[in-house]
């Protein structure tokens, strides 16, 4: 696996009450293209996703309108977290617009020349006492 795939295994954790909430988000999720769901445990399942389609985020704000109740555990909420930023500023990284050429050809050319302090002074006229 590469360190910056863009297909993503997550996990959605549901809160204990009410009852039935991950076969119901089962049976939702399944229905959207592009995106695999299966059953991890009781309360959890593992979704799977391409990240310019999806995200967790907003996966789970959607889920949340539709009524479901995630976990709110403190563990959970960090992973969440973690995951949202991650893949935020993966999805912004994957959109970046590519280099410019015409400034890389300007760094270049002035990687070239000579820098530091010029004195156009004759060299015999600073040596001058």
């Amino acid at each position: 696996m590469q360190p910056c795939d863009l297909v993503k295994t997550r996990e959605l954790a549901f809160n204990l009450t009410p009852p039935g909430q991950a076969e119901r988000a089962l049976r939702l999720l399944e229905g959207l293209e592009g995106l695999s769901v299966s059953p991890l445990a009781e309360r959890v399942l593992q979704v799977r996703y391409h990240l310019c389609e999806y995200t967790l985020e907003g996966l789970e704000s959607a889920l949340t309108a539709q009524g479901f109740h995630l976990d709110g555990s403190v563990l959970w909420r960090i992973k969440r977290a973690l995951a949202y930023y991650c893949e935020g500023v993966q999805r912004r990284n994957v959109a970046a617009n590519p280099p410019d050429i015409k400034s890389q050809a300007f760094i270049q050319t002035y990687e070239q020349h000579l820098h530091g302090d010029r004195d156009e002074t004759p060299e015999e006229w600073r040596s001058y006492k």
